[in-house]
């Protein structure tokens, strides 16, 4: 339910109820969420996968130039991965070579 977002949005983020609405709303107009009656219950139209694809885009867009490859090498430069992490990666890029 809405009520409960404006509850946890104002512990969470300090957000007014207009605050959280607005934000609502501009996801229902965007296809994010549905809007149900009564009570204004929503429900999530796409999936955390699609979230993550959009949000790692929007990442290395404005942190990267766009380039993968600046992303990737400095992902790769700060984070301690695996050997096993590692050729998952491997065989990630295999396949999508493919």
């Amino acid at each position: 339910r809405a009520a409960q977002l404006v509850q946890l949005e104002k512990e969470e983020m300090g957000w007014s109820r207009n605050t959280t609405y607005t934000l609502l709303t501009r996801m229902v107009e965007k296809g994010i969420i549905r809007r149900d009656e009564p009570g204004f219950c929503c429900t999530a139209l796409i999936s955390k996968e699609q979230v993550r694809a959009g949000q790692t885009h929007t990442l290395i867009e404005k942190l990267y130039e766009g380039s993968r490859q600046m992303f990737l090498a400095s992902f790769l430069k700060s984070e301690k991965i695996s050997a096993k992490e590692l050729e998952e990666i491997r065989r990630m890029i295999e396949e999508d070579e493919k």
